[in-house]
């Protein structure tokens, strides 16, 4: 049966490879009959204007009708025309693909109208600035304002992309609504090197971004917060700049220092937000953190942590690493690597070690890919990262059992801190650090149950019962808000 099964896979395989060259093959047609027709002009004495011109014509008529087929305009890849639903295995989906094709499988559980699910799918806005410091573009995307001021969190790194600004947009409207917080989702991002700007070429960089962007954003409009790349001190330079336009409004920017409004508890709640979610998957197993070995990726999280690895390298103690001393010789040290109290190892096989939690916590889009999903240990994954997983491993580590909380639900904590922040500076009342680790706790213990529930009434894992609550949340604001009357 195993060499039976071996061969019908062989033979799939080969069949798609022959699928993938006729297709291929289709974009040359045009390119052969032209020069067969040219060599019988030349042969016959033809005129060869009247000739490409009746060309085009036939050639343009036989295009409409291939893709009014759906035979040609087909994804990378040459497969068919994803619905949503295909198995067909895919290259791997970039952060945009892979949203835009989680959101359309809630659409279709929910049963959304397709004019509705095209508007929530499209971004309100998208604009692109002009920075001074040379090959210094920002670009800017608000995703949907349905449930209240769009949330847009500003990255400074080298490999900002249009494409990923605009997942992370959609992706921040679906993160806000899980934990039933009244914003939407936005994201802004400049493709420089922070690190190899001076202190005064990030602030002027900064400053002239927010000039050209100080109409787009507002207390009850778009507030941004800072990530990849910024920082407090970069919030402070926008809320001073924003300020010379329509003056002093500390609600205009989240993740601020706190002598300006910043909100306590802030530094610690990133961390802490990971703890919750992590305690709320295990206690749903009937399991606690006390008792599990933990692997982080990029950062430190409770537990027994065995493994974890950051942009420096990756270490690895079997009988548990010493987070204290471990985050003074980081601080010290500029990473990870060094620490004495830790085996030095590959970092490329961090996500594979051995462990009961895998929390993969870097840059989104490179982990758990097709050729390490097999591999993968982990009983559960907590993806504090943005799209760690491609659909592809998840589809692999799904049938082999692994419990996956998603991104969308995982590394929601960051916007609830930041509301928290907003709504203490729109009251003029600051709360302790107590009040905000408690608040932390409920908005996201809540959220996991809600997430759950949903995964209840439709029979579905914790990716797309995550999807569908924010979805159906954010469908239910735009429709209440007037939808019907515009759907003529």
């Amino acid at each position: 049966m195993v060499e039976q099964l071996s061969a019908l896979e062989k033979l799939r395989t080969s069949m798609k490879d022959l699928e993938i060259i006729l297709w291929g093959s289709l974009e040359l047609i045009p390119i052969l009959i032209l020069i067969l027709i040219l060599l019988l002009g030349f042969s016959l004495e033809l005129n060869l204007s009247a000739v490409m011109v009746d060309y085009c014509f036939i050639w343009s008529f036989v295009m409409v009708v291939l893709r009014t087929l759906e035979i040609v305009d087909r994804p990378s890849g040459m497969d068919p025309p994803d619905d949503g639903l295909c198995t067909v295995p895919k290259p791997t989906m970039n952060t945009l693909a892979a949203t835009n094709r989680n959101f359309k499988l809630a659409s279709r559980i929910l049963g959304l109208d397709s004019k509705l699910e095209k508007s929530l799918l499209i971004p309100f806005r998208e604009i692109k600035v002009e920075c001074t410091i040379p090959k210094d573009d920002g670009i800017w995307v608000q995703h949907d304002n349905a449930r209240g001021p769009m949330k847009g969190w500003i990255r400074y790194h080298p490999e900002v992309d249009p494409d990923e600004v605009n997942a992370l947009a959609q992706l921040m409207t679906w993160k806000t609504t899980v934990a039933n917080i009244p914003y939407g989702g936005a994201k802004g991002g400049i493709g420089c090197a922070p690190g190899q700007l001076s202190l005064s070429e990030l602030e002027r960089l900064t400053r002239v971004f927010t000039q050209k962007i100080h109409d787009l954003i507002g207390v009850s409009t778009d507030v941004p917060t800072p990530d990849m790349g910024t920082n407090a001190q970069t919030m402070a330079w926008i809320l001073d700049e924003y300020a010379k336009f329509h003056g002093y409004s500390p609600a205009v920017v989240t993740g601020k220092p706190n002598d300006l409004g910043g909100s306590l508890g802030r530094e610690a709640a990133t961390g802490r937000g990971v703890l919750f979610v992590t305690e709320a998957l295990l206690n749903e197993h009937g399991k606690s953190i006390a008792g599990q070995q933990f692997v982080v990726q990029e950062r430190e999280n409770g537990g027994k942590v065995v493994a974890v690895s950051d942009i420096s390298g990756a270490i690895k103690n079997r009988k548990g690493i010493d987070i204290p001393s471990l985050l003074k010789h980081s601080v010290a040290n500029c990473g990870v690597k060094g620490f004495s109290g830790a085996d030095l190892i590959d970092p490329n096989s961090i996500l594979v070690e051995d462990c009961d939690v895998l929390i993969p916590a870097a840059l989104g889009g490179c982990d758990q890919q097709m050729e390490n999903a097999n591999e993968i240990k982990a009983k559960f994954i907590v993806e504090v990262a943005n799209h760690p997983t491609d659909p592809e491993a998840d589809e692999i580590l799904s049938k082999k059992g692994v419990t996956i909380l998603p991104d969308i639900y995982a590394n929601s904590r960051g916007v609830t801190i930041s509301y928290f922040e907003w709504v203490q500076n729109i009251q003029g009342f600051m709360w302790d650090e107590e009040k905000v680790n408690n608040e932390l706790r409920t908005y996201m213990t809540n959220g996991f149950k809600d997430v759950k529930e949903m995964c209840r009434t439709h029979d579905r894992d914790l990716r797309m019962g995550a999807f569908t609550l924010r979805v159906n949340r954010v469908t239910r604001a735009t429709v209440l808000r007037g939808w019907e009357s515009l759907k003529g």
